[in-house]
């Protein structure tokens, strides 16, 4: 692999059944590492190479993203088959991460839907080049024109045709190759699968020629030799490659190929389109932090012969311990080299090198630049970069999405609760969207994640691969209490039970404290002192105070903690011998009981500022979706074909409407949430909740 010019690192990325594993598994074939062809939801048992998780090929879906390595044409090319599914979004936007070039594979009768939207913001976020393939050519209502114009209005692309198909829907016969003018059938060889070149169809020269002049005007307008080489009437097929070359790298054109991966046609002109267009590792710059001189930006040069400096941007953990993707950015690393990793400041020796290919791998004594491969047991995070011990620089860490939905998790007995927190450790470590806290109110295990799917695929992969039995559970919405009007109180403690006994008497009230100005911060508690005349002595005042937040941990409404409250004493009375510490804080927290009944008490619960973006013409929908959820609108604009509305909306109305809202929106809109504020319950609610809490109650009574 010393040629740099000759190596590839591509990835393939759709929306949800686009065909990118079918694709892949056609790519593996046609470059002759695997010698039959299966389908992903395989009838025969054994479903696609790339798919190697038990659940992928029961689910017929890419769960995580998946390397390889092909040779085509005396080019070696590096591929990662990535999930469509916006709950994997994080395996999409790693794999990006890493690589020079990528596949937009599109549905010839879906087009550009929702993920493909998400995964060109991803592309465009890293400046990855891209081919788009226009796939499923065979499917009833096929249409690659719309869907090329579809990439210039949706994705704001350079969207140009290369190929026009021979037939569409089931008589799809193969492409004409608007650059060399030349039909191409997939048809010859022993398999009955290879590429074979012959004459354009009779009945489609003119629409070639059509199709041909709209390619020339597009790409001479992004490349002045190309317009120079028209006028003189000059054109060559070089010229033309070199122009869409030159042109794709600098991100102002996107090629689009036709055909379909199902029916094996198009695959080998897709391939020789990746050689030809897509960038090496020579032509992309990659920069790194020098972290010695100020984080200043540095760009790597693609050479073998510097340091190295490496980033790992995938853990997967195996039945043999730790994998560690990594992709080489400067240098080659060996078998024995000691490499130094810049977040944790420790040095560590490469034991084992390998290359993946799905699930199998392949013994490497080195691994040179621009290549993606794995090491073995090494302890380290996703994003963390490692450098020859005389280096210190870090990579620009990849964007990490905060997570939109949580579930409670508790495991059904001790043995499960040991392997549950295995398998969370490890998924949280993999995994940046994932993570998990213990509630320190309701004590329950929550998980959050990106969606509905990808928390149940981790629910599972905790069954399967570690055996921890759980039960999900909604997890328990942080509510609060607080008072709405001003209450006395005067409450006298006593008690004789031989020798000395306990005596204290406490009075004056408890009031709603005022919200705060804006920019001040909200007070929970406040305790006012306002004793004359040593009716209380000084000591005990401390144990007053005690006693009031004692009494505000747990309300008596539905045993949640209270807030907002002003307490105040004002009078009492004490003994010298029965008098104490104890005594006091007793009295305060039954005289806080007492008022707390007569300040009519209400219940609050958390707010959240939702923002919900989509296109416009579902704004509706997401007015319609935040009204019947409790929720109030307190803005909306619209920018172009989108729009933005922020609203606030209870937390336990939120539960699920990712889903619900994928489900309006045909999952085109996305949403973020933050808590606000606290706000009052209605009373209907209120009633509910205080119903629950009596019977919670009595259950635990008995």
């Amino acid at each position: 692999m010393s040629d740099l010019k000759n190596m590839r690192n591509i990835g393939i990325s759709a929306h949800i059944d686009s065909g990118k594993t079918t694709l892949t598994e056609r790519i593996l074939y046609y470059c002759k590492k695997i010698h039959a062809i299966h389908e992903v939801r395989g009838k025969d048992g054994v479903g696609a190479t790339m798919d190697s998780m038990e659940l992928e090929k029961e689910r017929g879906i890419t769960i995580a993203s998946a390397a390889t390595n092909v040779n085509w044409k005396g080019n070696d090319i590096n591929i990662i088959d990535t999930p469509g599914h916006v709950d994997f979004t994080i395996e999409v936007e790693r794999s990006l991460r890493v690589l020079d070039g990528a596949i937009l594979v599109l549905c010839s009768v879906g087009g550009v839907q929702s993920q493909s939207i998400t995964v060109d913001r991803q592309m465009k976020r890293y400046n990855v080049p891209r081919i788009a393939f226009i796939n499923k050519c065979d499917r009833t209502g096929a249409n690659p024109y719309r869907v090329k114009n579809q990439l210039i209005e949706k994705l704001g692309l350079n969207a140009v045709m290369m190929q026009v198909p021979i037939g569409l829907e089931d008589r799809l016969e193969g492409v004409v190759d608007l650059v060399e003018m030349k039909a191409i059938y997939f048809d010859a060889g022993e398999d009955g699968l290879q590429p074979r070149d012959a004459e354009i169809p009779a009945s489609l020269i003119d629409e070639v020629n059509e199709k041909r002049e709209e390619m020339l005007d597009a790409i001479s307008l992004v490349d002045d030799d190309l317009m120079e080489a028209i006028l003189e009437e000059n054109v060559t097929v070089e010229l033309i490659n070199k122009a869409v070359r030159k042109a794709t790298i600098a991100l102002k054109l996107c090629p689009v190929y036709v055909g379909s991966a199902h029916k094996n046609k198009g695959i080998p002109t897709l391939l020789d389109a990746v050689n030809a267009f897509l960038p090496n590792p020579t032509e992309v710059e990659n920069r790194a932090l020098d972290l010695d001189d100020d984080e200043k930006e540095l760009v790597l040069p693609s050479d073998e012969n510097l340091k190295p400096v490496v980033l790992a941007f995938k853990l997967e953990d195996g039945q043999y311990g730790q994998l560690t993707y990594i992709r080489v950015y400067q240098g080659k690393i060996k078998k024995g080299d000691e490499l130094f990793n810049t977040r944790s400041r420790k040095k560590f020796k490469i034991g084992r090198l390998i290359r993946m290919h799905a699930s199998e791998m392949e013994d490497l004594q080195e691994c040179g630049c621009g290549e993606i491969a794995a090491l073995f047991g090494i302890d380290c995070a996703s994003g963390d970069t490692f450098c020859h011990p005389d280096l210190n620089y870090s990579m620009t860490s990849m964007f990490v999405p905060n997570p939109v939905i949580s579930l409670s998790i508790e495991p059904v007995d001790k043995k499960a609760a040991d392997n549950m927190a295995k398998a969370l450790n490890r998924f949280t470590k993999e995994d940046p969207t994932f993570r998990t806290f213990v509630d320190p109110e309701s004590n329950q295990t929550i998980i959050q994640g990106m969606g509905e799917l990808h928390l149940e695929v981790y629910v599972e992969r905790m069954k399967r691969e570690y055996k921890a039995e759980v039960v999900i559970g909604k997890p328990e919405v942080a509510y609060r209490e607080a008072i709405s009007k001003k209450a006395e109180f005067n409450y006298t403690h006593k008690k004789q039970t031989g020798g000395s006994g306990q005596y204290a008497r406490v009075a004056g009230y408890i009031e709603p404290i005022a919200l705060a100005e804006d920019g001040e911060e909200q007070k929970d508690y406040l305790f006012v002192d306002q004793i004359k005349g040593g009716a209380i002595p000084t000591e005990y005042i401390p144990s007053c105070d005690k006693g009031f937040q004692m009494a505000m941990k747990k309300g008596t409404q539905i045993g949640f903690p209270v807030v907002n409250i002003c307490a105040c004493v004002n009078d009492g009375a004490w003994h010298p011998v029965d008098s104490s510490d104890m005594a006091f804080q007793t009295a305060a927290l039954s005289a806080f009981r007492e008022a707390y009944e007569k300040a009519s008490p209400v219940i609050l619960e958390p707010i959240m500022k939702v923002e919900v973006t989509g296109p416009t013409e579902f704004q509706g929908n997401i007015f319609g979706s935040i009204n019947q959820r409790r929720g109030m609108i307190v803005s909306s604009n619209e920018e172009g074909v989108s729009c933005t509305v922020e609203a606030e909306v209870p937390l336990s109305e939120m539960f699920g409407y990712s889903t619900v809202l994928r489900s309006l929106t045909q999952g085109k809109a996305e949403f973020t949430m933050e808590i606000s504020k606290y706000g009052r319950v209605p009373q209907s609610v209120a009633t509910e909740l205080k119903e629950k809490y009596a019977k919670q109650r009595a259950a635990e009574n008995k």
